[in-house]
């Protein structure tokens, strides 16, 4: 449905996506954190990580319980990193940003919201552990798999995804085993080829090759912000992806009428 044309439905809209992003981007900071340390995400509830206080109803709250408890645990005291704030802000803008690149509710919009929480997710992960769980990986497959039901051309959309996912995909891998034969050691974990394996899916094979150029540039950008020689690659891919998922096809667009 397109609600383009009228400002208060699409005020409106933005607004109810920047609170459902909020709430996405605090459970999977949840789902991060337990996953980092071990524990079951599934079962349990939310708890302080400092002193390990089951939280409260009104400890909940995306974004306000941090900002009225002045980014500190109410039974500890301890200061809470700002990036459990930050992660729900920035998801919540994401959601905002995805509806607004075209002003429509419809299940491509749905699509690409759970796929930036899983995105999200992994990042999050990558960044504390240099790990990105198969699971994830599963369940952006899973969704770019029931998603595709509700195009209109699913044929289209299958083979596209899945050329672009094993054309990206396997040149990565070949990449890579030829590097780890050369250097005598790894050059990309298995876990960024898989998850470029599972982005090309949403991209295609042209889309793919923008979203794997993007990646190297914002992956080489934080090595040398960082002044690390090793980082985790999780989040430069998912920065990309987003970024091709917004402006890929303006982008190839422009490319092709230069020729």
């Amino acid at each position: 449905m397109y609600i383009g044309d009228s400002t208060f439905l699409c005020v409106f809209v933005s607004i109810v996506l920047f609170c459902f992003g909020t709430v996405f981007g605090s459970a999977i900071n949840c789902m991060a954190s337990r996953i980092v340390a071990g524990e079951s995400w599934i079962k349990g509830k939310s708890h302080c990580e400092y002193c390990g206080h089951e939280l409260g109803f009104f400890d909940l709250f995306p974004v306000l319980s941090y900002v009225f408890l002045g980014g500190r645990c109410r039974y500890c005291h301890t200061h809470i990193s700002i990036r459990y704030v930050l992660v729900e802000i920035f998801c919540g803008l994401s959601f905002v940003l995805l509806f607004l690149n075209n002003k429509t509710l419809d299940a491509r919009l749905l699509e690409y919201l759970i796929l930036t929480v899983i995105l999200f997710g992994l990042s999050l992960v990558d960044l504390d552990s240099y790990i990105i769980p198969d699971g994830f990986i599963i369940a952006g497959i899973i969704n770019w798999l029931v998603f595709g039901l509700f195009m209109a051309d699913k044929k289209s959309y299958y083979l596209n995804g899945l050329i672009g996912g094993f054309a990206i995909g396997g040149f990565i891998l070949g990449m890579s085993l030829l590097m780890d034969r050369i250097m005598k050691k790894e050059s990309l974990g298995g876990g960024d080829i898989k998850l470029l394996f599972m982005v090309c899916l949403y991209t295609g094979p042209f889309k793919g090759l923008l979203l794997l150029f993007l990646s190297c540039l914002i992956g080489l950008f934080f090595v040398v912000l960082l002044k690390e020689r090793k980082i985790a690659f999780g989040p430069s891919i998912s920065i990309a992806t987003y970024f091709v998922l917004l402006y890929g096809d303006r982008l190839l667009s422009w490319y092709l009428s230069l020729f």
